[in-house]
């Protein structure tokens, strides 16, 4: 099974993608689907600089590289394309790949407009060939363990969601910034709009319901911002966004997301869901709720100091993982979903229909926030 991965010279795709779950399906021996059959992945990396490639390709073992990506999807024996490049320069090789007959995995947002998402979409719907989007959040294990709340209806009809997400991102002069400069150039495909409100889109719909209205404000707290090289330029892009989203069947998310927050809470990012029955507040791994029998009875009293370690009084869920085991990396588990979708026809809905929902609203909370009012979010069917 070899698989084309562009753009692994990244942080994202050389971290999560490369290390984290193709060579650490190698690591546990391959990908068993059941039936005898053990899939064995074979990276080719693929980029534009040979010596970083090749300096990551010696560093782990690996033999294959390539420059020319057309050769590569030309190339008979490359059964799957991944795509973790800047976002400007997805769309034009995606659709190379489906042309070339290639089954897709890529990272989102599939593109930088809805049409183009959509477009994509449909080519590769009508080329007959697999296709998904990374979608790892929902596979994180703070948010299965919410799963398994909502799937025991343990918060009865529910009312609201309220989501924090984000951490200071240094300026990069007087230390280095955390992220790569083109995060914050709008031109270059930037913005935390278009980065995370396709994360907030399939975690509401995959949990809660599908997103039928945003409103939304984006701003740019820091204009000047300093790049790899040291050099100042102009940030024209969105570094935080606040976001309403009104979801199917009534509830309402508020989900803040923001580079220009110091975190002052358990992880870098949390949701608070509150229903009739219970609440629970869920991070990156852990999951603590609260049921309406013990639910305490604050009294409002500005005059006295507070009493009561609310925190307290939350329950801790458990991992209640099968043999003791732990939950698996979120980008790994859904890498094996899509080989085994690939290789075994296992259900998959993640698709590049899922990723074009999550391109629209983060079109359409741009489009909010530039007009300062509340937009509808159309189902999208192909």
């Amino acid at each position: 099974m070899r698989i084309a991965m562009n753009g692994v010279t990244g942080r994202m795709g050389h971290r999560q993608h490369l290390v984290r779950s193709i060579l650490a399906l190698r690591e546990q021996g391959g990908l068993d689907l059941g039936d005898g059959t053990v899939l064995w992945p074979e990276p080719v990396l693929v980029g534009r600089r040979e010596h970083a490639l090749r300096a990551l390709a010696d560093r782990h073992g690996l033999e294959h590289i390539a420059t020319d990506l057309d050769a590569v999807l030309a190339d008979d024996s490359i059964d799957i394309y991944f795509d973790a490049q800047v976002t400007s320069a997805r769309e034009e090789a995606l659709k190379k790949a489906i042309s070339a007959g290639k089954h897709i995995y890529t990272e989102k947002p599939s593109a930088t407009g809805l049409d183009g998402a959509l477009e994509l979409a449909r080519l590769a719907h009508a080329a007959g060939i697999k296709h998904g989007v990374v979608q790892d959040k929902i596979f994180l294990p703070g948010l299965l363990k919410l799963k398994r709340l909502i799937d025991g209806g343990f918060f009865g009809r529910i009312l609201s969601v309220r989501g924090e997400f984000g951490y200071w991102v240094f300026e990069g002069d007087w230390q280095e910034a955390q992220r790569p400069s083109w995060n914050y150039r709008s031109e270059d495909g930037g913005g935390i709009v278009v980065d995370m409100f396709p994360h907030w889109e399939y975690v509401l719909h995959e949990l809660f319901g599908r997103v039928t209205a945003v409103t939304a404000h984006a701003a740019t707290h820091i204009p000047e911002r300093f790049d790899e090289q040291g050099k100042p330029y102009q940030a024209t892009a969105d570094d935080a966004a606040y976001g309403i989203f009104e979801l199917d069947g009534g509830a309402i998310a508020q989900i803040n997301s923001s580079w220009t927050v110091r975190v002052n809470r358990d992880e870098l990012v949390e949701f608070q869901v509150d229903g009739t029955e219970g609440s629970a507040v869920a991070g990156l791994r852990n999951c603590r709720a609260q049921h309406r029998s013990s639910t305490p009875k604050p009294v409002w009293n500005p005059d006295l100091p507070a009493t009561e370690a609310f925190r307290e009084q939350w329950q801790e869920i458990p991992d209640n993982q099968p043999e003791g085991g732990d939950f698996a990396n979120g980008f790994k588990a859904q890498w094996e979903l899509f080989l085994r979708h690939v290789y075994a026809d296992a259900p998959y809905h993640w698709d590049l229909l899922a990723g074009a929902r999550g391109v629209q609203l983060a079109e359409l909370g741009l489009k909010s926030s530039a007009e300062g009012r509340r937009h509808e979010v159309p189902e999208l069917t192909l």
